[in-house]
């Protein structure tokens, strides 16, 4: 059973696959070559399931950071008797810079030592489980390293030392001496294709280097945010980069899959896939974030995922595979214990079948976000049309119950969230109609998005709450009516807001401020922690509200949630106060962007919501 901390975790990506290191040096998770690949490293959900460490061989003193503007991790080790410096990276093609990073990254993982003081005794135990730990390769030494077999893949470790391998696992110790460097490199290849070649120390370490330097050319062409947090707007940023799948533009929810919303719990879900339901706050993020390029690929990518679902009348699927990917059929992984006993361990997610009716809204919000940018063309005609036939369907089925923004495995509801997104669908598909050619449709859709404003004034406000709420006629509190102000359908100003707004501080919050993203039955056993992403909607929300203060403080306390690099988890365990669930949280990310531009911008009068 994995027990490890998930803030202990440090992320590294080529644009097309993630790794997680531990503070100590040793990789836990690797998948190769797509973010939802098999993992070849898995301890992170099971001891048994595979690891590559290296370490000092005696108590050290340990730090690290992202080398600067970077996804490039730098881990000191300081002894009684020497420092020790390590560099990991999952290598970037060939010098690869600015939009093109992940283009040609050739699925290597990059591991450098150099002792810079003293001396340094070292080791290094590999131990790879491909098919997240079912398979324990048979292992042969070569010259420069080992090669392993099993499973599809062939795995080629490169390391210039001497290696005994015992069963699956392969071990080493040695000392190195100040100035002396020593690097290392995973490659993976297919089983019916040709040998991996061996990486060259040299190589290696003009990798890495270039690695660095591709990341930093990103990094340059993404600077244009000047505001608070201004460091931490752009280090989500190239979260969000690191996230993102190169060949399609598509952004995962996160790295992970199965690390759970509550310890021991069962609710631990696969999010390497992509949402729609995340589109226009994505796009949102992007944009701060001066991701121009980002925003259109990712918008792209689900436009032309979802496409043909409309002309053949089916619903809009709220998510898909990084290559555009249907069927997300969920399955068990039985022989993983996970992260903490808390099981099942899933692959695959069930969601793909739900109806969610807020996905039309993200969409067309998300390519009301683009039109509005003076730098992007207009939509190409099977675009164009899908975002009609987007529009018609919000319009045709708003009355209908869904499943919802938080995926609940219950019965089909009136959820509000659902009804607002519907509302945005068609408030921003008037707003796109010269651009649509739909100038035909513009009173039908003004019409129903009237009747589905006064449903939501009517049957959305609860007047025992005092608050808009989760669903229609329900009294309990949802941390997604924060969005109402978020999206413009009334000021942030508005007294049935601020209402709203007081309600959730005071009733969906923990004793540390963070959020709740809602305290009902959703039929699901167990509970789970707060959302960081809900708690950076309420610092938005006071943010529109004018509570500059409130808003600051409310972001603050969701920010001190990131680890020691940065990154920001899902959840947070109410009781221990310690990140729970998949690592890093793309929609946790998004949330700080989106937060720290709205504070920014109502602090200087340029933002009162969205409303068209």
């Amino acid at each position: 059973m994995s027990t490890r901390p998930i803030g202990d975790y440090a992320l590294l990506s080529d644009c097309r696959s993630a790794a997680l290191v531990t503070s100590d040096g040793s990789v836990d998770w690797l998948c190769f070559p797509r973010f939802d690949s098999p993992a070849i490293f898995a301890r992170l959900l099971d001891e048994e399931a595979g690891y590559w460490s290296v370490r000092p061989t005696c108590p050290a003193e340990v730090t690290r950071r992202y080398l600067e503007h970077s996804l490039v991790l730098e881990t000191t080790f300081r002894t009684r008797t020497g420092t020790a410096v390590l560099v990991d990276a999952l290598a970037l093609g060939d010098r690869e810079r600015g939009h093109s990073m992940g283009a040609s990254s050739p699925g290597a993982l990059l591991r450098e030592v150099t002792c810079v003081e003293g001396h340094m005794p070292l080791e290094m135990a590999y131990a790879p489980r491909p098919e997240f730990g079912l398979i324990r390769p048979l292992m042969d030494t070569v010259r420069g390293g080992l090669i392993a077999y099993g499973g599809a893949q062939v795995l080629t470790l490169s390391a210039p030392v001497d290696l005994q391998v015992r069963g699956s696992t392969a071990h080493t110790t040695l000392t190195l001496r100040a100035g002396e460097r020593l690097g290392m490199a995973l490659h993976a290849g297919w089983g019916w294709g040709p040998e991996p070649p061996r990486w060259r120390p040299r190589r290696i370490h003009r990798r890495i280097k270039d690695t660095i330097e591709g990341w930093r050319s990103w990094s340059r062409l993404h600077t244009s945010y000047q505001g608070p947090w201004q460091e931490q707007v752009g280090h989500s940023g190239r979260v969000l980069r690191a996230l993102t799948f190169a060949p399609t533009g598509a952004i995962v929810a996160a790295a992970t899959t199965s690390l759970p919303e509550s310890v021991g719990g069962e609710r631990n879900w696969d999010y390497r896939y992509t949402w729609v339901r995340d589109a226009s706050f994505t796009l949102q993020a992007l944009g701060t974030a001066s991701c121009e390029v980002e925003e259109t690929r990712f918008f792209s990518f689900l436009a032309r995922a979802a496409a043909t679902q409309l002309d053949r009348g089916a619903d809009l699927q709220v998510m898909y595979g990084v290559g555009g990917e249907r069927d997300l059929s969920e399955r068990p992984l039985p022989h993983l214990t996970g992260w903490r006993g808390s099981a099942p361990v899933r692959v695959g997610n069930d969601a793909w079948r739900q109806r969610q009716l807020d996905v039309y809204g993200e969409l067309l919000d998300a390519a009301h976000e683009l039109a509005c940018d003076p730098g992007q063309d207009r939509f190409d005609p099977l675009t164009r049309a899908f975002l009609r036939g987007a529009a018609d369907t919000a319009a045709r089925r708003w009355r209908e119950p869904d499943q919802g923004i938080w995926e609940t495995r219950g019965p089909s509801r009136h959820f509000l969230h659902s009804k607002l997104m519907c509302w945005v669908a068609l408030d921003r598909a008037i707003a796109l109609a010269p651009i649509l050619d739909a100038a035909d449709r513009i009173a039908d859709w003004k019409r129903t998005r009237a009747q589905i404003r006064a449903a939501i004034l009517t049957q959305g406000w609860n007047q025992q709450a005092g608050a808009f709420t989760q669903a229609f006629a329900d009294p309990n509190l949802d941390a997604s009516a924060l969005t109402l102000p978020m999206v413009g359908f009334l000021p942030g100003d508005d007294p049935r807001i601020r209402s709203t707004v007081e309600a959730i501080a005071t009733r969906l919050t923990d004793p540390r401020g963070l959020v709740h993203r809602y305290r009902t039955a959703d039929g699901l056993p167990g509970g789970e922690g707060t959302f960081l992403l809900c708690t950076f909607w309420l610092a938005h929300a006071l943010a529109l509200a004018g509570e500059d203060a409130s808003a600051k403080q409310a972001f603050q306390t969701a920010a001190s949630y990131a680890n020691d690099v940065g990154l920001l988890a899902e959840e947070v365990d109410s009781i221990t106060g310690e990140p729970i669930g998949n690592f890093p949280q793309a929609f946790s990310h998004i949330g700080l962007i989106n937060a720290a531009r709205a504070i920014r911008d109502t602090g200087t009068g340029h933002l009162h919501g969205r409303h068209t």
